[in-house]
């Protein structure tokens, strides 16, 4: 027994400090004065987001990058609040958009409306190159200025970049934060060990001839969310295709956290349950071993109080997992300058892996709710 615990703490010992490696290998971008040549088709999915709306809106109009160089397209997805409304009033408040934006309405034709969404736009978008974010980010003012610089510097052709949680307060937003904060270490270091596994839509950008090539999303329409990391799956099984991680301070997408326990169980839950359609490798024995060392520490606490396993033990397979997800944790949040919420870690360490077994748990045997609408697995 005892064997067996020690042997499953080594092994998640060995792939966090694998991608602490990978993290530190993934360099880090400097924004600097190269001429503006990359024209962005910026697509942008909603459904009753108007309480969120007017933070992006508002940074859509900060950006330095000339406006005859991209454009917006968002998406309605049968909103039944005053979003759409939202988006046209205040752009005509800005003629300066005035012919760069467009909104149109979703089409549904699979089990995937986000998709279907990102889709449709595709098909109308003017230009190469394809940007995607979520109707509740904020977009750096020098955001599709990184983005042309990474094209033109490293000429890939999809990019991933970074994404973060923004004004957290409480110990329910910080253990959010915490968690996204790990989510982009492990995001960079799959990218510096050169086995990429994650990605966020929320600040994602990929020719719209590699969307083609692998043919959409075609083969994860039956799943409702994945748009990303499906899509990042079928370009890396390119083997031409050049695949790379902008970390860059001036490209860092925010959003907000949620302010209730309820939606954020149903925003993991729906994150975890397209894990079971993933077919990189690499990235399901990582999950799969994430969750046995959560999982384990939850067992370890009867073992210990029957006297299975000494304090000794049991502490050292605690401070193993303390101290290895603390490290790629700090050296996140020192790329998005969040290093003092750092405070909430050792509470919110305590109750991660009670929280991420219970949500692999609901994942297996419930559905959930997104948007207004329930999905079953």
């Amino acid at each position: 027994m005892i064997f067996i615990i020690i042997s499953i703490t080594v092994v998640y010992l060995l792939l966090i400090g694998s991608l602490i490696l990978g993290f530190d290998r993934v360099k880090l971008f400097e924004l600097g004065y190269l001429k503006p040549k990359t024209k962005f088709s910026i697509i942008i999915p909603f459904r009753n987001e108007e309480k969120n709306l007017l933070a992006l809106l508002q940074s859509i109009s900060t950006l330095n990058y000339p406006k005859n160089n991209f454009e917006i397209i968002f998406v309605d997805d049968d909103s039944y609040d005053h979003s759409a409304q939202i988006i046209a009033d205040f752009f005509v408040q800005n003629n300066a958009f005035a012919n760069s934006i467009s909104i149109i309405k979703n089409i549904r034709t699979t089990n995937s409306p986000k998709k279907d969404a990102i889709t449709l736009a595709i098909s109308k978008a003017k230009h190469d190159w394809i940007v995607t974010t979520d109707a509740d980010s904020s977009l750096p003012k020098y955001w599709l200025d990184s983005l042309d610089e990474c094209i033109q510097k490293q000429q890939p052709d999809m990019i991933v970049a970074p994404v973060t949680y923004t004004k957290t307060v409480g110990f329910l937003e910080n253990f959010q934060l915490l968690d996204v904060l790990s989510l982009q270490g492990a995001t960079m270091g799959g990218f510096g060990i050169k086995k990429p596994f994650l990605c966020n839509g929320a600040n994602f950008a990929y020719k719209k001839q590699l969307f083609k090539t692998v043919n959409g999303f075609q083969g994860n329409t039956e799943i409702a969310s994945g748009d990303d990391v499906f899509l990042l799956e079928k370009a890396t099984r390119q083997k031409t295709t050049q695949v790379t991680y902008l970390k860059c301070k001036h490209a860092v997408v925010s959003s907000f956290a949620l302010t209730s326990i309820k939606d954020l169980i149903e925003q993991r839950v729906r994150w975890a349950a397209k894990s079971g359609a993933y077919k990189n490798l690499f990235g399901k024995l990582a999950g799969f071993i994430i969750l046995v060392q959560n999982a384990l520490l939850i067992c370890c606490l009867p073992l210990f109080a029957i006297g299975i396993l000494r304090p000794k033990e049991f502490l050292f397979i605690f401070i193993i997992k303390f101290g290895i997800d603390f490290l790629l944790i700090f050296k996140t949040a020192n790329f998005f300058d969040q290093k003092k919420h750092l405070k909430h870690y050792f509470l919110a360490s305590l109750c991660y892996p009670f929280f991420s077994v219970y949500v692999a748990f609901i994942a297996v045997f419930k559905g959930y709710n997104w948007k207004g609408r329930s999905y079953r697995q």
